[in-house]
């Protein structure tokens, strides 16, 4: 059963499919619930998260599904998903709940380097995936720049699912005449967000305002088709925007 923390439902702050437009909320802890089916791995992450400031975790599930009750009743910022459960998988209850309304983002925490496996996370509507070995700091990192709706994909592996996921999308590989829709800074924001930069690091490698680099991204999102910010990484390797190791 899913299980939600003491905070007052009152405090409760509507979460919301990511807009690169919106400001993100920085005044406020960082609202994560926790989904997988072994109670260590969930204690540990407890206690890993509870150390540090601004984060809050609202609530748990052990199974995946468990989650969609307790989006609603949490209303998290981030979840953290378990890959492999018993009844319903996290992959099965990435893809219910990415093509919800308002949906949280979601943060895959995995075992497994399994590039298929990771290639379908993405295709299933996660926002990245952290190993389950990372150290905790790298752990931090991921769920900060996900509540802020940003990409991560795990340095070890990313290349390779990369290659795997532009393989079997073909909506996304086909789209060489998109580039052309874009302006000349948004492939150059487009490159930067391929080079995993968040939106701050952008700003100061292109010398413009947060406020800009995020309606430049969210023009890409519109004009490419794509999701999220995995897709748009997608796009800009499979279209040489950039390179592997680039």
């Amino acid at each position: 059963m899913a299980r939600r923390s003491d905070a007052s439902r009152r405090d409760r702050i509507p979460s919301g499919r990511f807009d690169p437009r919106r400001p993100p909320v920085t005044d406020r802890p960082i609202r994560l619930l926790l989904v997988d089916d072994q109670d260590l791995v969930r204690l540990g992450l407890r206690r890993i998260l509870r150390l540090r400031d601004g984060f809050e975790v609202v609530g748990e599930c052990a199974d995946g599904d468990e989650v969609p009750t307790a989006v609603a009743e949490t209303a998290p910022d981030v979840v953290l998903m378990d890959l492999r459960m018993k009844r319903v998988s996290g992959m099965e209850a990435t893809r219910r709940l990415t093509a919800t309304a308002d949906a949280p983002p979601v943060l895959v925490l995995t075992t497994f380097r399994d590039d298929d496996l990771l290639s379908e996370a993405l295709r299933a509507g996660a926002s990245g995936f952290v190993l389950k070995d990372s150290p905790a700091e790298e752990l931090i990192r991921a769920v900060r720049l996900v509540a802020a709706g940003e990409a991560v994909l795990d340095p070890a592996v990313t290349g390779r699912v990369l290659e795997t996921y532009r393989t079997a999308v073909p909506a996304v590989a086909a789209a060489s005449g998109e580039q052309a829709r874009l302006t000349s800074r948004e492939v150059d924001v487009l490159a930067l967000v391929g080079r995993g930069l968040s939106n701050d690091d952008i700003a100061a490698e292109l010398v413009i305002s947060i406020v800009t680099v995020k309606s430049h991204i969210g023009s890409i999102f519109t004009k490419l088709g794509v999701r999220n910010r995995a897709e748009a990484i997608v796009f800009a390797f499979d279209h040489g925007i950039v390179r592997p190791g680039g």
